[in-house]
């Protein structure tokens, strides 16, 4: 396995060498959604991040807070926009968390940081998937359909946390990059794609 501090010093130059294509891509895409849809531009949320440390998420705003006749807000899937949808498919709402990325609070690889709520709910086993920092994409998401469980998914990001190295992490990123370009059912957002976890008390052997 090789430290974050190897990982993060990679990240910083790939994002260096982007850059122009990234600041440019960030700043039409903002413009488009305040336009189209106004305000919030970025969508925030709390999510379990290194060692269970909490941060705040940044994302490209792609639903609007739509309530149903009696208060309660609606199914994602009812309140995602127009604009939303083609950024989701191509993953470029996930172009702010880079903005995690350089705060120290992710990498480019490595187990999808999940909703904080989440935390209290893990078996020792599980946690053990916040050995590493979170990562924009990663083993699960290149691997995983929508159709697995948590349970699966997790052994996932597991397996990851105890083989990463920097040659997995070159396949992880071409991988991602040729199912996004595929759509070919990587899953990035948990949350909107997987039923609540509800937890699972019973730690499994390695």
């Amino acid at each position: 396995m090789f430290s974050i501090l190897v990982k993060k010093f990679i990240d910083y130059i790939l994002i260096l060498i982007s850059s122009p294509i990234i600041i440019t891509s960030f700043i039409l895409i903002a413009l488009l959604i305040y336009i189209l849809d106004g305000n919030p531009v970025i969508f925030t949320q709390e999510r379990g991040g290194h060692r269970g440390k909490k941060f705040k998420i940044l994302k490209f705003a792609t639903m609007k807070d739509i309530y149903d006749k009696y208060g309660r807000i609606l199914p994602d899937n009812k309140r995602i926009t127009s604009i939303g949808k083609v950024l989701r498919n191509y993953s470029l709402d996930e172009l702010p968390t880079l903005i995690n990325i350089l705060k120290g609070d992710m990498t480019l690889v490595g187990p999808r940081p999940l909703i904080s709520e989440y935390l209290p709910k893990y078996n020792l086993t599980q946690m053990r998937r916040h050995d590493v920092l979170p990562g924009i994409t990663g083993w699960a998401q290149i691997n995983g359909r929508n159709s697995i469980s948590w349970e699966e998914k997790f052994k996932l990001d597991l397996w990851y946390v105890d083989n990463h190295n920097l040659l997995l992490d070159i396949k992880i990123i071409f991988l991602t990059i040729m199912k996004v370009i595929k759509k070919d059912n990587i899953d990035f957002e948990e949350n909107l794609t997987m039923p609540v976890f509800s937890g699972s008390k019973k730690d499994e052997k390695k």
